[in-house]
C-alpha cells in the first residue's frame, strides 16, 4: 500500500502525521518507549502517498535545501550574560529563536510537560512563550501539536533532531513554502527510551514529584561538567530564574540517566541502524551543539558550535552580530568531539536491557545488570586482544 503502513521502528518525526489529508494517523509510544506512526482507520486511507512523501526514513538520502553552497562553521556565544549562563552551550539557538520572533516569526521550539512528564514541540509567538524551549532535553519529543500549527502563510523557525528536520524539509517542499521557514537542528547523539525516563522519574520520585520544572545540563559547575539533571518545585516558573533545585544529578557523579544514555545502550533502533544524519549531513539552514575538541577547552562558559548549511542561515547569522559573537572556523574542527557515525550497543546488552526496563526492576537494578551482561559480552574480545599482544 502506498502509506506508511509498512515502516517500523523509524524515526518518530510525526511529519506524516501531519500531512495526511484524513487526519487517520496518529503518533503513539510502542512498548520499547519510542514514538511510532499507525494508521488508525486502514479502510479511510486513500493511498494518497503524501505521509511516504515526507517521510526522512523511507529515503537513503538527506533533503537538501541548497546543493552549491559551500559549508561555514563557527563558533559562538551570546552576549546576555543570562542566556549564556542558561542555556546548554552558548545559547546561540535560543537567540536565533528570539531574533526571529522579534522580525515576525513563529517559533517551534521543545519544552518539557511536567503534567504529562514528556517532551513536546510546542508553538510560541512570543519571546517569553519561547523561553521553556532553554537547553536540551534528551528523550523523545512529541511533535504532532505543535507541527500541526504550521500553515502556508506565516513564517515559521522550525527547531528539531536532524531527522525531525530532514521530514520537515520535504513537508515544506511539498507545501511549496519553503522561503516562510528557518530549519534549525543539532549534533545529535541520539535519543534514548522513555521507558528509561520514566524509571529515572521513579528512581528520583520522592523530588521529582514535587517538581514544577525539569531541565538538563546545567553549568553550576562548569560547562565540561554540565551533564546535569535538575528538578526545581513548583513555585519556579522560568528556566531563566536563578533557583535551588529539590534535585540535582550530574553524570560526573555517577548520574544513571546519563550513564545510559551517553553509553549508547537504549536509542531508538533508528539511531543505531538509519541514522545518515552525522557531523555535517543535514537538511537544515543551521546547526549547532556543543563546540566540544580541543579549541574551547579550557573555556567553562559554554560555546556552541555552528554550521551553516545555506545563504539563508548564512544571513540569519550575519544579522545576530549585534547580540552574539562568532569566530569563524573550518567545519571539521567545529564537528570535533561530534559522533562521526552511529553506535554499536550489541544485540546481546541491547535486548537485555530492553527487557530490564519494560520490568518491574528499579533503574539501579537495571544498570547493576547491564554492566555484567556488558562485562560477560566484552570478556572474549579482550582475552583475544591479549593473546594478540
Amino acid at each position: 500500500m502506498n502509506n506508511i503502513s509498512h515502516i517500523k521502528d523509524c524515526y518518530g518525526c510525526g511529519v506524516c502525521s501531519t500531512i495526511c489529508p484524513r487526519n487517520i494517523i496518529s503518533i503513539k509510544l510502542n512498548s520499547d518507549g519510542f514514538y511510532a506512526p499507525t494508521i488508525e482507520l486502514m479502510d479511510k486511507c486513500t493511498d494518497c502517498g503524501l505521509c511516504l512523501d515526507v517521510c526522512a526514513y523511507s529515503d537513503s538520502d538527506v533533503e537538501t535545501n541548497d546543493e552549491k553552497y559551500t559549508l561555514k562553521g563557527f563558533g559562538g556565544w551570546s552576549l546576555d550574560n543570562k542566556i549564556h549562563s542558561k542555556c546548554s552551550s552558548g545559547g546561540i539557538g535560543f537567540e536565533i529563536g528570539r531574533y526571529l520572533i522579534e522580525n515576525g516569526y513563529k517559533a517551534c521550539g521543545v519544552r518539557y510537560n511536567r503534567e504529562l512528564d514528556r517532551a513536546e514541540h510546542y508553538m510560541a509567538q512570543t519571546v517569553e512563550e519561547f523561553i521553556p524551549s532553554i537547553g536540551s532535553k534528551y528523550i523523545p519529543s512529541y511533535t504532532c501539536d505543535g507541527f500541526k500549527e504550521i500553515n502556508r502563510k506565516d513564517r515559521f523557525f522550525i527547531t528539531g533532531t536532524p531527522c525531525q528536520i530532514d521530514s520537515m524539509r520535504r513537508y515544506i517542499k511539498r507545501l511549496k513554502c519553503e522561503n516562510n521557514f528557518v530549519l534549525l537542528d543539532f549534533f545529535c547523539h541520539g535519543v534514548p527510551s522513555m521507558n528509561l525516563w520514566d524509571k529515572y522519574l521513579k528512581f528520583s520520585q520522592a523530588e521529582s514529584k514535587g517538581a514544577g520544572v525539569i531541565s538538563w545540563r546545567d553549568k553550576k559547575h562548569g560547562w565540561h561538567d554540565s551533564w546535569v539533571v535538575s528538578m526545581y518545585d513548583k513555585h519556579k516558573t522560568s528556566l531563566l530564574e536563578d533557583d535551588t533545585p529539590i534535585f540535582y544529578s550530574r553524570l560526573s557523579k555517577n548520574d544513571l540517566f546519563y550513564k545510559l544514555f551517553l553509553g549508547n545502550a537504549c536509542l531508538g533502533k533508528a539511531c543505531y541502524d538509519h541514522c545518515k544524519y552525522k557531523l555535517a549531513n543535514s537538511s537544515a539552514d543551521i546547526r549547532i551543539g556543543d563546540f566540544w575538541g580541543k579549541t574551547y577547552s579550557n573555556n567553562n562558559d559554554g560555546v556552541s558550535s555552528v554550521v551553516v548549511f545555506t545563504e539563508k542561515g548564512e544571513s540569519l547569522i550575519s544579522e545576530l552580530n549585534r547580540n552574539c559573537v562568532f569566530i569563524a572556523h573550518p567545519v571539521e574542527i567545529v564537528a570535533e568531539g561530534q559522533m562521526s557515525k552511529s553506535p554499536r550497543p550489541g544485540k546481546i546488552l541491547y535486548n537485555h536491557l530492553n527487557k530490564l526496563l519494560k520490568s518491574k526492576k528499579t533503574l539501579p537494578q537495571i544498570v547493576s545488570s547491564a554492566v555484567w551482561v556488558d562485562r560477560f559480552v566484552h570478556f572474549p574480545q579482550k582475552i583475544i586482544k591479549t593473546l594478540k599482544k
